[in-house]
């Protein structure tokens, strides 16, 4: 009791709750922007951290994590222009439900959800942190390859009436992603004699081009045509009734585990979680044919699992002092910055910084509902900009944001290339996300596989031996077959 009255004195000081509302305002606004994304917001303002006190720095750093993941729904859900990688699979839901008239309650869904996973992985970090993390180190390759080829999955959920397209997208993303050198030999691959495709292609100039480019070059085609009127279009803040939410409970819970659980795991990240929940959402949703048509059942299983990612993947950076991704990496070094280290001898020898950090976790997701409901005025302001015009911001910051990723060039021509194949992709009636799937699943299953067949010296049927390995294999080939089986069980009924 003393360490929670120690650490609700350490959060309730001016300066922390001011880092706190400052910092998740400018995460939002950086998720916001195309292409920035968590680790340039936590970048940008890890200097500020240096001659702050530790609380206040952490609740600053987690202002920004949180409150950019959310921010990335917002442009996703109204221009179709995903802010973050995070954020792609909310557009597949959401966007079309903005296009019908119900922006308001589209990014009602998308905060409360939000919300709800944010606050549901904090639970789980208080509760099971040490627990997770430790069952997370039962993870060897071949776990983590039999999840990211689970994973690949939601391809079929993403192509559903184009599943031979959608399969050709992902492919062509894994492809991109053996661009560079070799994860265990070191040689350079696909290179084509270029150095500048050393460092292989990147995934977030390959999200501007795919999802921002390729949205605004198809808007000016279509710029002489009638069509919506999106000056007129309002974007407010519209929670849905309870009689909408009480059918979606079991959705919400599903992708906060979901999240959870894919953010204790080093290595994988928002974007993964995301999209396996939505291929979950698709696939066990009484409404599920109404995806691709903007059904919130995809929105609260998209956003409830990528912001419980923020929380969850606290739990290795935290416990064992692994960074799950580089958003933590960045976190982990402005806790050594601070003074603490973490690891095991954190929850021992500093558990009022630990209790200090949910707590300002919990503030943070609520200082994001208030300002995703406020802010809403502001994103009728941006709706309300000439077509022409809007196209030209939208363009300026996405090529913007491509370019500050590693400060080269060559990402920005990387993005318009994905911006030119991906308008040809649309135009064909080619769905897009399995590319984005490809590429992020690509690199974790190529390096586990291998380390696997290492480990198992070239027997794949060892891989079955592993018992966690073995469940995650069964879950996928009932999911592959499931839609067969369904067709079997209506044939004979």
């Amino acid at each position: 009791m003393d360490l929670l009255i120690l650490a609700a004195t350490q959060v309730a000081t001016p300066l922390t709750l001011l880092c706190i509302v400052l910092g998740t305002a400018f995460g939002v606004m950086v998720g916001v922007l195309p292409g920035l994304g968590s680790v340039i917001g936590l970048t940008m303002v890890l200097p500020f951290t240096f001659g702050l006190p530790q609380v206040p720095a952490i609740a600053l750093m987690l202002g920004v994590y949180c409150g950019s993941v959310y921010g990335g729904s917002v442009t996703a859900t109204i221009l179709n222009t995903p802010g973050t990688p995070q954020s792609a699979a909310t557009a597949l839901e959401g966007f079309p439900m903005a296009m019908r008239g119900e922006a308001s309650r589209a990014i009602g869904w998308v905060t409360m959800s939000s919300m709800i996973g944010g606050l549901f992985s904090v639970t789980v970090l208080i509760i099971v942190g040490p627990a997770l993390a430790k069952f997370s180190l039962m993870f060897t390759p071949i776990e983590y390859f039999a999840l990211g080829l689970f994973a690949l999955t939601c391809i079929a959920g993403v192509s559903a009436g184009a599943l031979a397209k959608g399969l050709m997208g992902g492919a062509l993303g894994v492809l991109l992603a053996t661009i560079g050198s070799d994860p265990v030999t070191g040689a350079l691959r696909f290179t084509f004699d270029s150095f500048m495709l050393t460092a292989g292609i990147g995934l977030i100039p390959v999200v501007v081009g795919l999802f921002a480019f390729s949205e605004m070059f198809l808007r000016i085609l279509k710029l002489d045509e009638p069509g919506m009127d999106r000056t007129t279009m309002k974007v407010g803040f519209s929670l849905p009734p309870w009689s909408e939410w009480r059918s979606r409970i079991g959705m919400l819970v599903r992708g906060s585990m979901i999240g959870s659980f894919v953010g204790a795991l080093p290595g994988t990240g928002a974007a993964t979680a995301s999209f396996i929940a939505y291929s979950e959402a698709r696939r066990t949703s009484k409404r599920r044919e109404n995806f691709g048509k903007g059904e919130p059942d995809g929105i609260v299983a998209c956003e409830s699992a990528n912001n419980a990612v923020t929380g969850s993947a606290l739990v290795p950076t935290l416990s064992l002092g692994i960074p799950g991704d580089p958003v933590t990496a960045v976190m982990l070094g402005a806790l050594v910055i601070q003074g603490i280290a973490p690891g095991p001898q954190l929850f021992a020898n500093h558990m009022d910084i630990v209790y200090a950090l949910f707590m300002a976790l919990i503030l943070v997701n609520f200082v994001m509902f208030a300002v995703g409901a406020l802010g809403a005025s502001v994103f009728t302001r941006i709706l309300r900009v000439p077509e022409p015009i809007l196209i030209g911001l939208i363009m300026i910051i996405s090529t913007l944001g491509a370019y500050g990723v590693s400060g080269s060039t060559f990402d920005v021509w990387i993005a318009f290339g994905a911006g030119v194949v991906g308008a040809l992709l649309r135009y064909f009636a080619f769905p897009v996300a399995p590319i984005v799937i490809g590429l992020v699943l690509g690199p974790m299953l190529e390096l586990s596989l291998r380390q696997g067949l290492i480990l198992t010296r070239g027997s794949f049927l060892a891989f079955l031996e592993r018992p966690i390995a073995l469940v995650l294999f069964i879950i996928t080939a009932l999911v592959l077959l499931w839609p067969m089986l369904r067709w079997l069980r209506s044939r004979r009924a």
